[in-house]
């Protein structure tokens, strides 16, 4: 696990996009899913919030998310939600602090 990666992305799309927004991710996550180094790629919505997106990430590698941030289905998503979101993705790389249970005790 140590030089496992974990990103917490937030997408924001702009009013009146928000369905296209969750189609694209949602349409993205199969073939994530089959990159080589996905250990957790899992798409949710903030409560409270229909047009604000989180992703949470985990990678084997800084090379594995290197290789996903480049690969076909982020480019795909790329262009179709080019014009659709509010701001640009933001994205928080995280370093875990190991504590408790191994397997709850992390992402």
């Amino acid at each position: 696990m140590a030089n496992q990666v974990v990103v917490v992305a937030t997408l924001v799309a702009k009013p009146g996009q928000e369905e296209l927004v969750e189609k694209t991710l949602k349409a993205a996550v199969p073939a994530v899913h089959a990159e080589p180094g996905c250990l957790r790629y899992a798409l949710h919505r903030k409560a409270g919030a229909t047009g604000e997106f989180v992703v949470i990430e985990r990678w084997a590698s800084q090379e594995a998310l290197g290789a996903h941030m480049k690969g076909a289905a982020m480019r795909e998503v790329g262009a179709a939600l080019a014009q659709a979101l509010a701001a640009p993705l933001q994205a928080a790389f995280l370093d875990a602090i190991p504590a408790g249970d191994p397997d709850t005790g992390a992402v």
